[in-house]
């Protein structure tokens, strides 16, 4: 009887022991877009990598300039984003449009404030208005 209490003792050690041993493993769902983009990513296609050669164009620099901003600073805080920050900022810059500028929006802006004066009694530019003074 002592011998199956000994048995039994050593097996349930041995149970523990191995029991503190093993590590549950851990899944997660991946999607397709993950697995391309680590599939296509590669040092020199990082994002950190293209803003670093967007910053040695000269018209870059140049305009980096009228801003007042040197073109080391703006490579010291590139290099300060993280991944996630550089990835969406290089994502902006591609599909930002040409020019970068809005010219039917600032001509409206125009168009409204000049029609709201008018409207108000300060201008008189457009005939179709009538002031409310």
């Amino acid at each position: 009887m002592k011998q199956l209490q000994r048995l039994f003792a050593m097996l349930l050690v041995i149970c523990f022991s191995n029991a503190t041993m093993i590590q549950a493993a851990q899944a997660a769902l991946v999607t397709t877009e993950q697995i391309a983009g680590m599939a296509a990513a590669s040092p020199e296609d990082s994002p950190h990598a293209r803003l670093g050669a967007l910053m040695t164009r000269a018209d870059v620099q140049a305009q980096l300039e009228r801003f007042g901003l040197s073109p080391d600073v703006a490579k010291e805080r590139i290099a300060a984003l993280t991944d996630d920050e550089a990835s969406l900022l290089a994502q902006q810059i591609e599909n930002a449009p040409a020019g970068a500028s809005d010219v039917l929006g600032v001509l409206l802006f125009v168009f409204i404030v000049l029609l709201v004066t008018d409207i108000l009694g300060f201008t008189k530019i457009f005939p179709f208005t009538r002031s409310i003074r």
